[in-house]
């Protein structure tokens, strides 16, 4: 299995990794900016964009990343592309020297201990969309990732048009990925981190709730927080100039 990805820019290698149902091209709007800075790795992943490869799991998935970016390099995951990213960091320690989670989770969905998430049925609802052949699916989570956040109509209009601009995923590819969050809860692991890690979080999130960001940063011994007030699920849409000084800040 191989990913693709684009790169620019000059600097330390800075590799990006979207979220489910997204490509690379969700970080459009910030990558000029970070490219004065970092050399950028705007990667699809297995099944997105031009990886049209659908991958056997989230372990396949992270070693198909490891595969083609440098060693050392700092990793940024937004929401299931954070979940990746922490996969990643446990089986290819070597390929990642700092890790950024933006809007993302150890366990994405509720458990009897865990209320900092989404709600089963939410998964479920959205599977069951799918599976009946509706498009639908997508248009709900982008707009549950603008939900009670600032300037939610552009939100939804940016990250609509995001989606629209690359080749659809297959029903395959986004059921697998829903299975990701549905399944895996990564606490335990989360713990064992020993990296540097920058949690960027807004705190009216309704994917990925900021108890989840607030937890990343109380587990990781070696983690920051940055909560941004207003912010729901796609901070580095609705809020471009602190998402880019907080990635900055990895490196200052």
């Amino acid at each position: 299995m191989t990913v693709r990805f684009q790169r620019f820019g000059r600097g330390a290698d800075l590799v990006l990794l979207h979220g489910w149902g997204l490509n690379a091209g969700v970080w459009s709007d910030i990558i000029p900016a970070l490219a004065k800075r970092f050399r950028v790795y705007a990667v699809d992943l297995p099944g997105y964009g031009r990886s049209r490869a659908v991958s056997t799991g989230i372990n396949a998935a992270a070693d198909a990343i490891a595969a083609a970016i440098p060693t050392g390099s700092i990793v940024c995951g937004w929401s299931m592309g954070g979940l990746v990213a922490q996969r990643l960091v446990l089986r290819h320690p070597r390929k990642v020297a700092a890790l950024a989670l933006a809007g993302s989770s150890p366990c994405f969905v509720e458990r009897d201990d865990w209320p900092h998430a989404m709600k089963a049925q939410t998964i479920d609802a959205f599977a069951a969309t799918l599976r009946d052949g509706g498009a639908s699916a997508l248009a709900d989570f982008v707009r549950l990732s603008a939900l009670n956040g600032a300037r939610p109509r552009a939100a939804i209009r940016t990250l609509s048009q995001r989606i629209g601009e690359g080749a659809a995923p297959p029903s395959a590819t986004l059921e697998e990925g829903l299975e990701w969050l549905r399944s895996t809860d990564a606490r335990a692991q989360t713990r064992s981190l020993r990296l540097p890690v920058l949690v960027i979080h807004g705190q009216r999130d309704m994917v990925a709730p900021i108890g989840a960001g607030r937890w990343l940063a109380e587990a990781i011994p070696s983690a920051r927080l940055i909560e941004l007030g207003d912010a729901a699920h796609a901070p580095f849409i609705t809020h471009r100039d602190e998402f880019v000084h907080a990635l900055e800040s990895i490196v200052a």
